[in-house]
């Protein structure tokens, strides 16, 4: 096997949660250019099957689309049977689902905080144990969570105290699970992006430019595209030695 093979995700499936739009729409495309069947599941099930017919067509792989919510382990399993039903298989889990809000500690209603901590950690710990219990039974399989620099920093001028808390628990869950499904060759492993440019993160508002752009040693802002080859490399064999690693693309940010 070539080197440029072990990336290769041929013949396997990939399950992405929200992943038809912004970062999740990149890791679904990723995937599929490297190989992999992939289901896109996310709340609007109309939006996620709309984008799966394209990639399909672009792609020329097996790409579905369903509705998922992931605190619903009913959900969870037909989107999982899903993918059985329809690709075979089930090898990788991207858990990209995401939520965040910005407010000063102070200002955080109750409702807020629940629903960032319900899909960040609740939905991605409830999916990653569902998925567990299916490649445990044959025989392994592999777990990308989607993290944050927010895990690791206080972001600034915006305050969003639910949000890096609940990535802060996705980095340390990511570390526990790998530690623990090791042994049943299940490899769990994280991305931690920086400031990206999709739907949930205003890039271009002058008012963060100072702290989002300018303080970074690269001064600039991803592009999803440039992220998912990543989480192409974590889910293929190519990173087969890795478990429990959180990988930060930030431009440098944290450097500092």
């Amino acid at each position: 096997m070539s080197i440029l093979d072990t990336f290769s995700l041929a013949g396997r499936t990939a399950l992405v949660t929200g992943g038809y739009r912004g970062l999740g729409l990149a890791f679904s495309r990723g995937l599929a250019e490297a190989g992999a069947d992939v289901v896109i599941a996310a709340r609007d099930g109309e939006a996620s099957a709309t984008v799966a017919a394209e990639l399909a067509a672009e792609t020329g792989r097996t790409v579905v689309g369903t509705a998922l919510d992931v605190n619903d382990r009913d959900s969870i399993r037909a989107a999982l049977d899903l993918a059985l039903e329809r690709t075979g298989r089930l090898d990788v889990l991207v858990n990209n689902a995401g939520t965040c809000y910005h407010r000063p500690a102070l200002e955080v209603p109750d409702d807020e905080w629940d629903s960032v901590f319900s899909t960040n950690v609740d939905g991605l710990w409830k999916i990653s144990q569902e998925a567990a219990k299916h490649f445990s039974a044959v025989g392994g399989g592999n777990i990308v969570n989607v993290g944050s620099i927010s895990a690791e920093i206080v972001n600034r001028p915006q305050w969003q105290p639910a949000y890096n808390a609940s990535k802060a628990a996705v980095h340390q869950l990511t570390k526990s699970l790998a530690a623990e499904w090791a042994p049943l060759n299940i490899r769990v492993n994280a991305v931690a992006p920086g400031y990206v440019k999709t739907e949930m993160a205003p890039v271009d508002d002058p008012k963060f430019k100072a702290r989002w752009i300018d303080d970074s040693p690269m001064q600039r802002y991803a592009l999803p595209a440039e992220i998912a080859p990543t989480v192409v490399y974590l889910a293929s064999d190519a990173s087969s030695f890795m478990t429990g690693s959180v990988v930060v693309i930030d431009g440098g940010y944290t450097t500092f």
